[in-house]
């Protein structure tokens, strides 16, 4: 932001101050107007720090590890980065965290549970959404005014309706300072059946997302492009999922080798992964079904991660069918982290990269994905994989014709039979993951997300 931007919202602030001491609303329309004209960014302004907003930028949730992805990258492109959340464990000094922007604070998480499942709300509830709003707002002025914020860059938090308060403060903000953004979309409320039923339409025809002329949109994949545009008349952008191909892959150490033993995975067992948190639409049921039908080579499903941010009721589930099919299921979240440490009684703490390193599977039999991080990652780890042909898959991975395991809804007995063999078949499995990773590379690295960047850097007059 220019020189005339920044200042700006210190007048904006001084603007409010005045509101509750001055009467007459012709000097507020007037001063309201300069301030805005002051604050709008124009296209010719140069853009050079970022402000990320997201609920949490916090271990390896998907919308942590893309956002990471496009950091490092616009680093590389010379911009400085920052980070408002309501989580973090990303660099304190260049981070602000506010406790309410995240979905899982007892007072939003008490707003939104009144929120869905029900189509009138009552007055108390929209007082509430407002205040929280209102805070959520202050701090973000604070954000942008701390770091002299040029750009912001929204992750989900004007897509899925988690945190109601947040998208539409983040909405006003955008509104009354003009600064350029793009909203980076990862799940939109229609793709959820839970938020089907809403007291709130209102608001998400408001906030999730928003339509306004200083939102460069950006989405994940094509049916995301065509629904936004049929649902909201908003066009966007497709800029997918991605990975670091031209970095090496991490292999096997001393540090990682110990992972398999502090499980209870032994030498002559085999060890399936399922690199996911544990939700309904990863189809986990499938994994436990293949782990099942190989008992005759004692698999154990390995889960990475134990987030349950949809309720627990699909994990007991899980486990109830792993007891009752006889399969050994591996959560230990006090063992497995975003990264590798210590923990309290002094033993290792693995990180998701030990898991790949360890695993001889990868499942990921999802019904339904809004891209598919764990897939390249997969493919990174040169790792063969059982893909569930879900929607997106099929659109836009699977033309490029990745060498893997496929299935229809449910594992049959040739999807068994083609694991079994790959696990029989060292050399076939080299081959075939060395092919996947050089298209990774082709279709889905780095150099691909910074031509789209500059594409849309390039609607706000940055070349």
């Amino acid at each position: 932001m220019t020189g005339t931007g920044r200042g700006a919202v210190r007048d904006r602030v001084r603007f409010e101050s005045r509101i509750s001491q001055a009467p007459d609303t012709r000097f507020i329309q007037r001063e309201e107007s300069a301030i805005l004209k002051a604050m709008y960014l124009t296209k010719s302004s140069a853009i050079r720090r970022i402000g990320f907003t997201s609920t949490r930028f916090q271990g390896s949730d998907g919308v942590s590890l893309e956002t990471a992805k496009w950091r490092q990258v616009l680093e590389r492109m010379g911009y400085e980065c920052f980070f408002f959340s309501g989580l973090s464990d990303w660099e304190p000094e260049r981070s602000m965290v506010v406790e309410e922007a995240f979905f899982g604070h007892p007072l939003i998480q008490k707003i939104q549970d009144r929120c869905f499942g029900t189509t009138v709300r009552r007055e108390s509830l929209s007082g509430e959404i407002q205040e929280a709003r209102y805070r959520l707002k202050r701090a973000l002025y604070d954000f942008v005014k701390t770091f002299n914020i040029d750009l912001l860059i929204t992750e989900n938090a004007q897509t899925i309706p988690m945190n109601i308060p947040l998208g539409l403060a983040l909405t006003e903000l955008i509104v009354e300072t003009g600064l350029p953004a793009i909203a980076h979309h990862h799940d939109f409320a229609w793709e959820r059946q839970r938020f089907s039923v809403n007291c709130v339409e209102d608001y998400l025809s408001t906030a999730f997302p928003p339509r306004l002329h200083s939102i460069n949109h950006v989405v994940i994949n094509s049916e995301a492009r065509r629904q936004l545009s049929y649902r909201c008349g908003i066009a966007s952008t497709i800029i997918p999922n991605v990975f670091d191909f031209d970095a090496e892959a991490p292999v096997m150490d001393d540090y990682a080798r110990s992972m398999r033993a502090d499980l209870g995975v032994r030498d002559d067992e085999i060890l399936l992964l399922q690199p996911t948190r544990i939700v309904e639409r990863k189809g986990i049921d499938h994994a436990i079904e293949l782990a099942n039908r190989l008992k005759d080579k004692k698999a154990k499903l390995l889960i990475s991660h134990q987030e349950r941010d949809e309720g627990s009721a699909y994990y007991h589930r899980t486990m109830d069918y792993a007891a009752l099919l006889g399969v050994e299921v591996i959560i230990r979240p006090d063992l497995i982290g975003a990264r590798r440490g210590i923990t309290e009684t002094g033993q290792k703490r693995y990180s998701l990269w030990d898991c790949y390193l360890n695993a001889d599977f990868v499942t990921y039999p999802s019904t339904y994905e809004g891209f598919g991080n764990a897939f390249l990652e997969a493919i990174w780890f040169k790792k063969p994989i059982l893909v569930n042909r879900y929607s997106i898959f099929q659109e836009d991975i699977e033309p490029v014709d990745f060498d893997v395991v496929v299935m229809e809804n449910y594992v049959t007995p040739e999807t068994v039979e083609t694991v079994r063999s790959l696990l029989d078949k060292p050399g076939a499995v080299e081959f075939m993951t060395e092919r996947n990773y050089e298209l990774g590379r082709r279709f889905f690295s780095f150099s691909l997300l910074e031509q789209r960047l500059r594409s849309v850097l390039m609607n706000f007059g940055q070349l």
